[in-house]
């Protein structure tokens, strides 16, 4: 690594090039040689007219990334934790978690109407079914259409009528310093977040170790700890693109305080787990978790 030039590579979205300016800017406080930011293109950049899931799952917005990784073509990748698929790649390790963003969604109306007020089949927007569940769960009167594309274009389809509505993970929102559009905030409560949500991930290949030296420098361990018991829920769980659930972590002390719901497929069951353990114990406490919701709902997540 001496003298050599640090390739960051992410997705080229506005968003994600925060995301990895925040890495490079951490790194530059131990590597004294040129770092610079590789924007690639992933399949979920290309497509945006479909759920995830029906065009290949969560890995769509980091393989393209990750196989310039394998290549050698990059040193690095910069990832949203909550778009990785939980299944590490095989010469991979995601060894550096930046400190958590905000954890919690926020809904984007027009007019800034809160969510209570929205009128009967007001149309919400988005891209998950886990949002949609848990939004039907407080109001079953609302209608739910699909949006995909980056959060500007999401805002500005509200601004244009074709949603009334929609729902966004603060962090995003925080970042593109776009705090003003919104009409509301959700607490981690009332809307259990996506896994690893809030988080910035940062990987490299298994072999590479002077560059996983490097990243354990500017690693923060609590959110890492975080990161490891929520993605293990979904590792036990076996769940994909589809699977309607939502896991948050909360670390006081030296325990690690863990929630989670997931939805049966047709978002009409809930069930909720939440559960304690001691930080070493994360990656346990995560498994055990996934393994009670996967009894609880007998399977009724899947197809």
């Amino acid at each position: 690594m001496n003298n050599k030039t640090l390739v960051i590579g992410t997705r080229g979205s506005k968003l994600a090039l925060i995301y990895a300016n925040k890495a490079k800017l951490e790194i530059s406080k131990y590597y004294k040689n040129d770092i610079i930011i590789k924007s690639i293109v992933t399949k979920g950049d290309q497509e945006k007219n479909k759920r995830i899931a029906e065009i290949g799952g969560k890995g769509l917005f980091s393989k393209n990334i990750e196989n310039q990784l394998l290549d050698k073509k990059i040193d690095i990748a910069v990832h949203a934790l909550k778009d990785m698929p939980s299944e590490e790649t095989d010469g991979l390790i995601t060894c550096c978690f930046l400190k958590r963003n905000f954890i919690n969604e926020v809904l984007i109306s027009k007019d800034h109407i809160k969510f209570a007020e929205l009128k009967k089949n007001s149309v919400v927007g988005t891209s998950s079914f886990r949002r949609e569940f848990q939004l039907k769960k407080k109001r079953g009167d609302l209608k739910f259409k699909l949006i995909r594309g980056n959060i500007d274009t999401r805002i500005q389809k509200v601004k244009d009528g074709k949603y009334d509505a929609i729902l966004l993970a603060k962090a995003g929102v925080e970042l593109l310093n776009l705090k003003k559009e919104v009409s509301q905030e959700f607490t981690p409560d009332e809307i259990i977040p996506s896994a690893g949500q809030g988080i910035i991930a940062i990987q490299c290949r298994k072999e590479d170790s002077k560059i996983q030296k490097l990243l354990k420098k500017i690693n923060h361990n609590k959110t890492q700890t975080a990161a490891i018991a929520e993605r293990q829920v979904l590792k036990s769980l076996e769940g994909d693109c589809d699977t309607a659930v939502g896991v948050i972590s909360k670390i006081n002390n030296n325990k690690i305080h863990v929630t989670a719901e997931l939805f049966s497929i047709d978002g009409k069951d809930r069930y909720f787990v939440k559960s304690s353990n001691k930080i070493k114990n994360a990656k346990t406490l995560g498994n055990q978790i996934g393994e009670i919701l996967k009894k609880k709902s007998k399977n009724s997540y899947k197809n």
